[in-house]
């Protein structure tokens, strides 16, 4: 009789750049002959991706780990907490090993410490896409780690230290792989996606054998080559952005810019470490519409942060309207262990938080809801995610899964997720659009 083979439970935290280490030490695993389960009772050891980014973040990975514990017994624990390894001990001695982000090489060694590989080389075979926890047709491309600011709310420099650039060809490389594998759209993330071969000087590097320097835009220019959606996430609005637009315009990558600005107040910005010039960003926002009338810009914003007024809150709100910005997420300001922010004075009560936070997404769901009513009568290319009895989720190009709104088309259709359909848009409210299908077969 075979022997068994080595089980692992893995459970991913946190954002995707840290589902990207995910599927990197998942598709190890396989590669070495290990099988994946999906309960803890199934599994010889547990591992446990952790966010470390804010304390609810914490809060929930360490909830995570103490489940696991619980449940297995056998855990070792990776991503961002691990940093914090002494804190995750005093709480949970028993766990089998720490390490930090993106450390690949030491989480298999404490696997195979814990839980020998099988010995048979034939069960070693993966896709070469490796091994994904995301569905089949979209796939998250991460192009660096780290980050050279030092935003006094953030500390991902010291989790995951300044900005390493993966190399342009082996990018390209991993991308045409998740495509030729069925991915029908690209979502690029990093930290800093427009800081992209800074680090590099942004050298020469070869695509296909041709050479291309070590920028956003050449990779933005290679991967639009491809049968594939490519959607740019973390943009920051830096001079080199300009280069971008003629590429939206054009086709090759979709109009859709993920940027956190974070506020509207340059007071405050300049407190956060951002830049605070306001009035460039609208500058800017103004002349890449008049370039590509399709761009969707959706963005993040912090209040509540230390010292922030009534009058910065409004100033924000003011930005917002001056904007018109398609998509809008915002965060109550939380204190996160290490963050240089939490050393400033006049810090804001949290009733106060969540009321700005309740009015400035009140305040933003008109300027979304007007957005979204323009595209009324529009036909529009869809992808579909999900296909029910009686209708069917896809996203248009101004909807990034999971953070963003959907194309909701009524009735039965004869498409799968992964198909790119034509649809005419019915309808709309505040996130969603309604759309009935275009030259396809009622079912």
């Amino acid at each position: 009789m075979a022997e068994s083979l080595p089980t692992v439970g893995f459970v991913s935290l946190g954002c995707p750049k840290n589902l990207v280490d995910s599927e990197r030490i998942l598709t190890q695993l396989r590669a070495e002959g290990y099988a994946m389960v999906p309960d803890y009772d199934q599994a010889d050891l547990v591992i446990v991706n952790t966010c470390g980014f804010i304390d609810a973040a914490v809060e929930e990975s360490l909830e995570t780990i103490g489940e696991a514990l619980d449940a297995n017994g056998r855990v070792i624990v990776t991503g961002c907490l691990g940093v914090r390894a002494d804190e995750i001990r005093s709480r949970y001695p028993k766990v089998l090993g720490i390490t930090g982000p993106h450390a690949y090489e030491e989480v298999m060694a404490l696997v195979h410490d814990q839980l020998p590989a099988p010995h048979d080389p034939w069960i070693s075979l993966i896709p070469p896409q490796g091994i994904k926890l995301t569905p089949r047709h979209y796939a998250y491309l991460k192009i660096s780690e780290g980050c050279n600011h030092r935003c006094s709310f953030c500390i991902i420099p010291s989790l995951r230290g300044d900005l390493l650039s993966r190399p342009l060809g082996e990018v390209v490389a991993e991308a045409e792989r998740l495509v030729e594998s069925g991915v029908r759209e690209l979502l690029v993330v990093s930290q800093d996606t427009s800081a992209y071969g800074v680090d590099l000087k942004y050298r020469t590097d070869f695509v296909a054998g041709k050479p291309m320097a070590t920028r956003l835009a050449s990779l933005a220019r290679a991967l639009g080559e491809l049968p594939a959606w490519v959607r740019l996430h973390y943009v920051y609005p830096y001079p080199q952005v300009d280069q971008l637009i003629p590429l939206m315009a054009e086709g090759a990558i979709l109009p859709y810019l993920d940027m956190p600005l974070q506020h509207g107040s340059q007071r405050i910005l300049q407190s956060m470490g951002r830049p605070a010039a306001t009035e460039r960003v609208l500058e800017r926002l103004r002349d890449w519409r008049q370039e590509c009338p399709e761009l969707v810009i959706r963005s993040t914003f912090i209040v509540g942060y230390p010292g922030e007024t009534e009058q910065d809150f409004q100033e924000l709100l003011s930005f917002l309207e001056e904007a018109r910005l398609d998509r809008v997420g915002c965060f109550a300001y939380s204190p996160v262990q290490g963050a240089a922010a939490n050393r400033l004075p006049d810090q804001v009560p949290d009733a106060l938080k969540e009321e700005r936070l309740a009015r400035l997404m009140e305040f933003q769901s008109v300027i979304s809801a007007e957005k979204l009513s323009e595209k009324k009568g529009q036909r529009m290319i869809v992808l579909v995610d999900e296909v029910h009895e009686n209708h069917v989720i896809a996203r248009g190009p101004g909807d990034a899964p999971e953070i963003d709104g959907q194309v909701i088309i009524e009735g039965s259709w004869e498409v799968q997720p992964g198909d790119f359909v034509e649809v005419d848009i019915s309808g709309s409210d505040a996130h969603d659009l309604y759309a009935s299908m275009v030259g396809a077969d009622n079912t």
